[in-house]
């Protein structure tokens, strides 16, 4: 068996998680797990609304004040579904509770949904004049977040065996 890293809390390995074969997600149609589809549209829009931002702080147009303002608010409303796609996984799955990577993830992706959210709330005044410097660095902040809870997302997938095709009990001992 290939060693893996074990430096909690950044990255734990469980050697059980390698011998099953791993647990399916609460949430599925078929099978195939929504979280993991639907996390690509608020990631993707809140991730894009910094680039907009930068757009906006570097050509002063306000068409980029105007993208960011829809990409925040349309990113805020797709993060709250896959948030509630991915909070039924974390209450049923004992895995996912058991391992930090499901709790940095949780507490992560709270944290950028909140932000979006005050960030929206403060362009929803004035686009433009919300973005220097206070909604770039919201912006800035989000983005990197979920660049992180990203990377714990995928350990849970890719180390834990949560939400693949598998025969595992959603209950451990």
């Amino acid at each position: 068996m290939t060693q893996t890293p074990n430096l909690p809390p950044l990255v734990e390995s469980n050697p059980s998680d390698y011998r099953d074969t791993g647990i399916t997600s609460t949430v599925a149609i078929a099978g195939h797990p929504l979280h993991p589809l639907i996390v690509t549209f608020p990631i993707g829009l809140l991730v894009s609304a910094f680039a907009t931002d930068v757009g906006y702080w570097l050509t002063g147009d306000a068409f980029w004040a105007r993208a960011s303002l829809w990409l925040i608010g349309s990113g805020f409303i797709a993060g709250m579904v896959a948030a509630l796609t991915g909070l039924m996984d974390f209450l049923k799955i004992d895995r996912v509770r058991k391992r930090s990577a499901g709790w940095i993830h949780m507490t992560g992706n709270i944290a950028a949904l909140a932000f979006s959210l005050v960030n929206w709330i403060l362009r929803l005044r004035n686009v433009e004049t919300a973005i220097l410097p206070v909604g770039i660095i919201l912006s800035l902040f989000v983005a990197v977040i979920l660049g992180v809870t990203g990377w714990y997302g995928a350990e849970l997938i890719y180390r834990h065996k949560v939400a693949v095709i598998g025969y595992s009990s959603r209950r451990e001992i």
